[in-house]
């Protein structure tokens, strides 16, 4: 076992942590920027403004470019929560994402078009329950490109599916963020190590430059 700076070194010897890289036909994901998220003062709540600033170039290129963008959001139907399952006992703040309440409404400061698409999902994975694979497949999707929160939650959830169902997840550093600076450092490294791509802004932005369906 190792721990600290040694890890990296570790994994990297080991063979874990290879590029995959980016794909030809790309899709943006943003996870749950819902004001049950975005706004501090609740329960599930977290200052997540930086992250909020390195989403809106990514979402605007995608519009220029035509490239598929798909908005998540978490909603529970039922009076009593049981569509939210054993989700409910573990983690109580599920009570707050309610149909028909504010904070399950995506937050006005990012520009969701009537273009974009609405993912409503009960669990953390973006994939479970959904018909996200669909969607994708229809639109000959073959890289993902993960903002959104949290690291350590919905975005690793999602993350990992998407590599299990044949997509190429491409986790934007600078645009996922949680309530836990250890759960979302740590959780980088590990999706960076396994399961996707940790990637930059700045690059995923040059990438994003070069294909979309306007070109």
């Amino acid at each position: 076992m190792t721990s600290g700076k040694a890890d990296e070194e570790f994994f990297k010897q080991r063979g874990f942590g290879a590029k995959m890289g980016f794909g030809e036909r790309p899709a943006l994901i943003i996870i749950d920027m819902l004001k049950g998220f975005t706004d501090a003062s609740m329960p599930l709540g977290a200052n997540l403004d930086k992250e909020l600033a390195a989403q809106k170039p990514l979402l605007d290129i995608a519009h220029e470019r035509g490239i598929p963008v798909i908005f998540s959001t978490v909603i529970y139907n039922d009076h009593d929560q049981k569509d939210a399952g054993l989700w409910a006992i573990k983690m109580k703040g599920t009570l707050t994402l309610k149909a028909g309440t504010p904070a399950v409404e995506i937050d006005e400061r990012l520009d969701m078009r009537k273009t974009d698409s609405l993912l409503v999902k009960k669990y953390a994975s973006c994939f479970f329950g959904t018909d996200l694979v669909s969607r994708l497949m229809n639109q000959r999707v073959d890289t993902l490109i993960i903002t959104g929160c949290t690291t350590s939650g919905c975005v690793r959830a999602t993350a990992v599916d998407a590599v299990q169902n044949g997509f190429r997840p491409m986790v934007v550093r600078e645009a996922v963020g949680d309530r836990s600076v250890a759960a979302h450092d740590q959780s980088l490294f590990d999706l960076n190590a396994k399961y996707a791509d940790v990637v930059g802004l700045d690059e995923t932005l040059q990438y994003m430059k070069t294909v979309g369906h306007n070109r």
